[in-house]
């Protein structure tokens, strides 16, 4: 077996030195191919107008000037001298559920995996639900991804479909199981853009999130890590709204329409 592992929090990251232990867990032919610098919210970016630039900073290890997205599409085009068999995307430093899955980077790493025909897995590790003196709990993501990454590949599952997998911000010994779950959405938007001035009286924006919980339905993603359960939802890109399609079809099916007359 072969793996391709990568992330958006970049290179030097934690949570890729906790995915590279999951992946040694099944085989010793563990590539890493991951941004040169932090890339999270990038989502499904290429880099199209600048060079890429690839350091090769050890055996079987490589760093990428760009996105995710590049990554992958690189290691499996160029850098590795065969397809792997599975990518893994991550460990997230932080939780990647409900709407969060069309920005994130890491989910973009695991689609690229899946375009190119690949079984990929997201994983993510979620954070900012306990005091701020609490570290990331990363032996959560240590002591049961094996589990849960070895228990889907042992089952599979569909070729235009990843897996998104996040732990709760817990210690190990106080999760209490694993859920499979469905993409939730939140009741409220989280981001939000922070007028600031910098010390030549100029203004600027930063964006962030806001630490506001929703109050998500049982059987979603935000529910299961809210209550102290792994989380694991099957993504694909297929975006259609299929009683929308349904509806349209009866009146935009046929003959173009004319254009309204003014009123």
């Amino acid at each position: 077996m072969r793996i391709l592992c990568t992330n958006d929090d970049g290179i030097h990251a934690t949570g890729l030195a906790v995915l590279e232990k999951i992946a040694h867990d099944f085989t010793d032919d563990v590539w890493v191919i991951a941004p040169e610098v932090e890339q999270s919210g990038a989502s499904r970016a290429l880099t199209l107008t600048a060079p890429i630039r690839v350091r090769d900073v050890g055996p079987k290890r490589f760093a990428v000037s760009g996105t995710p997205t590049d990554c992958v599409l690189l290691g499996v085009q160029h850098l590795m001298d065969a397809p792997p068999d599975y990518v893994l995307s991550g460990v997230n430093r932080g939780q990647n559920i409900a709407e969060d899955v069309t920005l994130s980077g890491t989910i973009a790493g695991a689609v690229q995996g899946m375009q190119l025909g690949i079984p990929s897995i997201a994983l993510s590790q979620a954070r900012g639900f306990r005091s701020a003196e609490e570290p990331i709990p990363w032996e959560t993501a240590a002591t049961y991804g094996p589990g849960v990454v070895g228990k889907l590949i042992e089952v599979g599952w569909p070729a235009d479909v990843v897996m998104n997998v996040n732990f709760p911000d817990l210690a190990p010994e106080d999760v209490k199981a694993v859920e499979v779950t469905t993409q939730g959405r939140r009741d409220h938007h989280i981001v939000f853009a922070d007028r600031r001035t910098d010390l030549r009286g100029e203004q600027y924006y930063w964006l962030g999130f806001r630490g506001t919980l929703s109050d998500p339905p049982e059987g979603v993603d935000l529910r299961a890590i809210y209550d102290g359960r792994i989380s694991v939802t099957p993504l694909h890109i297929d975006l259609t709204h299929a009683p929308t399609h349904h509806a349209l079809r009866s009146v935009l099916g046929g003959a173009i329409p004319k254009k309204a007359p003014r009123s």
